[in-house]
């Protein structure tokens, strides 16, 4: 039997998600890759509870996560809660995401009425659990009227399903309008999930930061690591097999020599605040407060609790920001 923590709560930060009630641990735990039917299942279950009694308590999947079976993530995740976690289920945040290709045909992906209504009872029965915390449009559809999905998410709340909603991949003027169809409703929409680290600073570029802010509501940053790049790995050279995500494929614009350059700086700054390369990369995130999480994606102990060590040094000088600025030639 599962017995977690008495002092998780006392690990990790956590933040208020926008205006609202919720909050949410400022690190969550994602289990977009290698939580399936193709991981061992024990391995990963020692991460999920390492990650709760550290002070985790938000773990962040999507129905068409999972490979080689697409869903298989939220079977993992489920069977977490149901055999462990059960008797804490109501101190999680689990959320999930609806809007990425899950079945054949053209109910299984992108945001029609159909898609979302039928996607959340399938989620819900592989996670094992009645509701969800945050559900969330994983993607813009460009199909479908906007109202048609914001209605239908809505009515995801309404019949008890999901406590929050959330967007994912949205971008400044997608957030905008579809935030005043949720303003019409009295919908519970909080948060944006998007694409974020200091190489990839899209969403401060774009205006989207400031427009959650302004708007009362929170993100919540994927791909903080750039899989793996803000890491002591690379800094001698960047393989062919390297793969990163598409979101952040413009930090290689103007070549992997430019990006080790970067890469090498921001490593010196990290060493004088005692940090490594990947604690640095994370602890800017979160500076701004309108970043309630950071979503990491690990399968190894050891890296998670290097990760979790990044908030020991969260504050940044001014000199500090002008350098980093600096070696990104902003």
């Amino acid at each position: 039997m599962f017995i977690p923590a008495e002092k998780r709560y006392g690990v990790l930060p956590y933040r208020r998600v926008g205006k609202t009630g919720l909050r949410l641990p400022v690190i969550s735990l994602g289990l977009w890759k290698r939580f399936d039917s193709a991981a061992p299942y024990y391995d990963r279950k020692q991460i999920i509870l390492s990650a709760f009694n550290k002070g985790i308590f938000s773990f962040d999947c999507a129905d068409h996560y999972g490979y080689p079976e697409i869903g298989t993530a939220e079977k993992l995740l489920g069977s977490v809660l149901q055999d462990e976690l059960k008797p804490y289920r109501d101190e999680l945040v689990i959320t999930t995401k609806v809007g990425y290709r899950t079945i054949p045909g053209p109910y299984g992906h992108f945001l029609s009425r159909k898609t979302i209504l039928q996607s959340i009872d399938q989620s819900l029965k592989r996670l094992g659990t009645d509701y969800v915390d945050i559900y969330y449009a994983h993607r813009f559809d460009p199909h479908t009227e906007l109202e048609e999905t914001a209605a239908a998410l809505d009515d995801v709340v309404r019949q008890g399903k999901a406590l929050y909603i959330g967007v994912s991949n949205f971008d400044v003027q997608q957030t905008e309008a579809i935030t005043k169809l949720f303003k019409k409703m009295g919908t519970p929409f909080t948060v944006n999930q998007v694409s974020y680290n200091i190489l990839n600073r899209e969403a401060e570029d774009s205006g989207l930061l400031d427009a959650m802010e302004h708007e009362g509501k929170s993100v919540v940053a994927y791909g903080p690591l750039a899989e793996g790049l803000l890491s002591t790995r690379y800094l001698e050279g960047i393989p062919d097999s390297y793969k990163i995500h598409h979101t952040s494929q413009s930090v290689f614009d103007e070549g992997k020599d430019k990006v080790i350059q970067r890469l090498r700086g921001l490593n010196e700054i990290a060493q004088e605040r005692e940090q490594t390369l990947s604690q640095l990369a994370l602890a800017w995130l979160l500076r701004n407060e309108t970043v309630a999480s950071v979503i990491i994606g690990t399968t190894n102990l050891k890296h998670l609790d290097d990760n979790l060590a990044a908030i020991q040094h969260l504050d940044f000088s001014e000199d500090e920001l002008k350098r980093i600025n600096s070696i990104l030639k902003r």
